[in-house]
């Protein structure tokens, strides 16, 4: 393991990235023949994004002292991600899932290097310049030590009074809803920024639209409540406000999520209105859903 710098970005993501294997156009995985070989992780996702709208952005995280390993460091380097703290382990591998476009993703993470991050990683994890912290509920899945990690960053965020952004992501190939429900839910409330899909808080807490699942978590500052192609909604004390979602044509829509996130994040950074924030979720999310791979890269695009 390699020591974390002593200072960051304004904005830190924190959890498992693997390598992401997928087919170069949107054919299922049997039948292509061209691949990517990419970098994939909810949190380094939503670092990228943010890297993207011209922010500092760090990732901090475990990988394999393996090929696939520096190659997801490099990947992220290249898209303006702080990599400079990230572990390479030696003794455990990077994780790789397979993309099938329009159906269920592969995962082979089970011993990750990711999956063996412990508390004595969270008290590593430099927050000096750090504004927001952003995590997943993804961590919490991936083993028993990565969960102990995750409550002690929070703690740690918490106390030096810095934003805590969660993403309930959950994963039902990692855990169940039954088993997921009450520890995401406990996450979500020690946060201060929340983003949870409207089916998903609905497998997990029974809430059938996004006013009801305002009415679960009340004291979250900001609750961002996302509804597929229909829209987004942000709740605060103050205001409420509904976003639509923009039209595309989906080629793959893993990955998308974390695009909105970082979109919202970048405009949170910028200290931008809830509107503008919700905004900005849509587009990366539309650019996202509109590749096979997790990321943007953005001389596609211009």
């Amino acid at each position: 393991m390699t020591s974390p710098p002593a200072a960051v970005a304004p904005l830190l993501a924190i959890g498992e990235t693997m390598a992401m294997v997928a087919p170069t156009t949107a054919t299922r995985l049997v039948d292509a023949v061209e691949f990517r070989v990419d970098a994939g992780g909810a949190e380094s996702n939503v670092a990228a994004h943010v890297a993207a709208h011209g922010h500092r952005a760090g990732w901090f995280s475990r990988l394999g002292d393996d090929p696939l390993g520096h190659r997801v460091a490099r990947l992220l380097a290249a898209r303006g991600v702080d990599v400079s703290a990230v572990g390479f382990d030696p003794g455990h591998p990077t994780g790789v899932y397979f993309k099938d476009p329009g159906h269920p993703v592969r995962y082979y993470r089970a011993g990750s290097a990711a999956a063996h991050l412990s508390t004595a990683d969270a008290e590593a994890v430099a927050l000096e310049g750090v504004r927001v912290v952003h995590v997943s509920g993804i961590t919490a899945a991936i083993s028993p030590s990565a969960a102990a990690f995750l409550d002690r960053v929070i703690d740690r965020a918490r106390a030096a009074g810095l934003l805590v952004s969660f993403d309930v992501n959950h994963r039902a190939a990692l855990w169940s809803t039954t088993e997921a429900a009450a520890p995401l839910e406990a996450l979500a409330r020690r946060a201060d920024v929340v983003f949870v899909g409207r089916d998903e808080a609905e497998a997990l807490w029974e809430t059938a639209d996004a006013a009801s699942v305002r009415a679960r978590f009340p004291g979250v500052a900001e609750l961002v409540v996302k509804d597929g192609d229909i829209g987004a909604t942000t709740f605060t004390a103050a205001e409420t406000v509904f976003e639509p979602a923009l039209r595309v044509e989906v080629v793959e829509a893993v990955g998308a999520g974390d695009a909105f996130a970082g979109g919202y994040l970048a405009k949170l950074l910028d200290g931008a209105s809830l509107t503008e924030r919700l905004r900005a979720g849509h587009a990366r999310a539309a650019l996202t859903l509109q590749t096979t791979g997790d990321s943007v890269d953005e001389e596609e695009h211009r």
